[in-house]
Order: structure tokens, then C-alpha cells, then sequence
């Protein structure tokens, strides 16, 4: 016990990973006695809100047709949080052997997110396996999370950890601005998103921590090229937003159950296009909490190459 008192005083950010510790004690769930419980999707609703999806962009389309191309990016929208959960899990449980025999209340803290982590990624995979089920076939997601996880943790920690802060930063504003005001979506969906909210609060908190120290620890020609590869992973990310993109448009066009003019099929492709840079780049590069650290760990020539690597797709989108 007086070994974990010392290592508890060791560490300034000790009282930031206990609160984590306990905040994820209390909010503990279990996928089918809290999320599933036994329901099915409402496919006569949304999965994902408006705010995220841009459907209403696509004025000639029916609310029907709006609905199901909702359905058709909410089922990605699960599978990319299956796929970043992936390296996450892995990034993390590698961090806390930094702490496994030093402080215990970080190493115990990290345990847990990773713990989580795994639960999130079979929870999204049931989903999957549910929506196979109730959507029409030929759904394909087309990026391996192996081989994803390979290209993300080929980057140095510093890289990966700002990347990190970003997706789980973005996963609590998606649930706080568009997901839990929306009434119209399907219940099930939306408590998957609010269970997940709820442990994922705690993540952005430690992934912040870890960065931070990372960042303490990396000498200043390190940090740089972890910016370049920061920049790198950005355009990864948009090379898969881009090839999905295209997949969800397909599938859209081939089960919405009708003909679409060329110059429709050419907005359906470049709306989906701007939906998802917007989910998973853009929502969080431009988070004001992300913003803050971000510019708190670079040097400002560093975030002017930040910046300048964002701009060409915040001008795609609109943002």
C-alpha cells in the first residue's frame, strides 16, 4: 500500500488518471445487458444525424432515399471506430509498460482504456454482423484493420498520440452536437454511441496525458518529424475516407431504387466525400480543445504545417 502512496505523489498527473480510474468504474457497461438488450435496428429511422452525414446537401433526394444513405454511413461510422480502436488498443497497452513498474494509478488507468478498447471494437463488430443482416447486400468496407494498425504504428509515438487525441476528441463532440439532440434517430443506434460517449470521455483525457508526456520526452528534431508524420497519417486517413467514400456511394446508388442522373451520381459521391473528411479529420482537427493542445506541443512554423496540410480539404468541405 505505501508503494502505491509513493508512486501516486511521484507523478503530477497522478490525479488525472486516478479521476479516470474512478469515472470508468462508474460508468462500466456491458454490450447486451446495457447496449443491445436484446433490440434490433429501427431501419424506419436515421443511424446518423445530419450534422455528420450532410445528407439534407442532396436536395433531390427523398426522405426515404435521405434515411437510407444515413443507414449506409452510420454502418461505416461503426466500422471506423472498430477500425482506429484497433491501433489504439495496441498504441496504449504498448504506453503502459512505461508505467507497469513505476506509477500504478497511470498503468492501472491505461489498462482499463485499453480493456475498453476491445470491448468497443467487439461491440462495433456485432453491429456489423446485426446490420449485414438488415440492409441490403453488397455493403463492403474496404480498409483491413490489421493492416492499418501496421501503417499507424510504424510512426513514432508523438505522431500517433496526437492522431489519438484527435479521433477520441471527435468521437465526444460527434455524441454532444449531433448524435444526442437528434430524436429521429434509431434507439439503438444512438445508445450505442452514448455508452460508447461515456468511456470514451475518459480516453481523451489519458491520451492527452500520454502525448503530453511523450511529447517531454522527445527531443525537439523528434518532435518535428513527428509532425511530417502526424501530416502523413492525415492524408492515410483521407486516402481511406476517399476510398470509402466512393464504396458508400456505390452501394447507395445500386439499392436506392431508382436512376440517378449523371451529375446526381456525381453530387451523391462528392457529399459523401465531404461527410466523411468532416467526421474523421475535420470535427476534430478543428475542435477548440484539440486546437489548444496541438498548438501548446508545436512550434508555430509546426502548426502552420499542420494547418497548411488541412486546408486543401477544409476547402473541399466547406469548413
Amino acid at each position: 500500500m505505501e508503494a502505491t502512496v509513493t508512486d501516486r505523489a511521484a507523478t503530477p498527473a497522478a490525479s488525472r488518471y486516478a479521476k479516470a480510474i474512478e469515472a470508468s468504474k462508474r460508468v462500466r457497461w456491458d454490450i447486451d445487458r446495457d447496449v443491445i438488450r436484446g433490440r434490433e435496428f429501427d431501419y424506419g429511422r436515421k443511424f446518423l444525424p445530419d450534422g455528420l452525414s450532410k445528407v439534407q446537401a442532396l436536395t433531390f433526394l427523398s426522405p426515404a432515399e435521405k434515411r437510407l444513405l444515413s443507414q449506409v454511413q452510420g454502418r461505416t461510422y461503426a466500422n471506423m471506430f472498430a477500425l482506429v480502436e484497433r491501433f489504439i488498443g495496441a498504441k496504449t497497452a504498448e504506453l503502459s509498460r512505461d508505467h507497469s513498474l513505476g506509477d500504478q494509478v497511470a498503468f492501472e488507468a491505461l489498462v482499463r482504456l485499453t480493456d475498453e478498447e476491445l470491448k468497443h471494437q467487439e461491440l462495433f463488430r456485432r453491429l456489423d454482423a446485426m446490420m449485414t443482416a438488415g440492409m441490403p447486400a453488397g455493403y463492403t468496407f474496404l480498409p483491413e484493420p490489421n493492416e492499418v494498425a501496421k501503417v499507424v504504428l510504424g510512426k513514432g509515438d508523438w505522431a500517433i498520440m496526437a492522431l489519438t487525441l484527435d479521433i477520441e476528441i471527435f468521437s465526444q463532440s460527434h455524441y454532444r452536437s449531433s448524435i444526442d439532440p437528434d430524436a429521429e434517430l434509431s434507439p439503438l443506434w444512438k445508445d450505442v454511441f452514448l455508452f460508447h460517449w461515456k468511456e470514451e470521455s475518459q480516453h481523451a483525457i489519458l491520451d492527452e496525458l500520454e502525448w503530453r508526456r511523450v511529447h517531454a520526452m522527445t527531443s525537439p528534431a523528434g518532435r518535428d518529424r513527428g509532425v511530417d508524420e502526424l501530416i502523413e497519417l492525415v492524408g492515410a486517413v483521407d486516402g481511406i475516407c476517399q476510398a470509402q467514400a466512393g464504396a458508400d456511394a456505390d452501394y447507395f446508388i445500386a439499392n436506392a431504387g431508382r436512376k440517378f442522373t449523371a451529375a446526381q451520381e456525381k453530387d451523391i459521391r462528392d457529399t459523401v466525400l465531404k461527410a466523411y473528411r468532416w467526421q474523421y479529420i475535420l470535427s476534430g482537427a478543428q475542435d477548440a480543445r484539440y486546437g489548444e493542445v496541438l498548438q501548446a506541443l508545436t512550434t508555430p512554423e509546426q502548426l502552420q504545417r499542420v494547418l497548411k496540410a488541412l486546408g486543401p480539404i477544409a476547402e473541399h468541405v466547406g469548413q
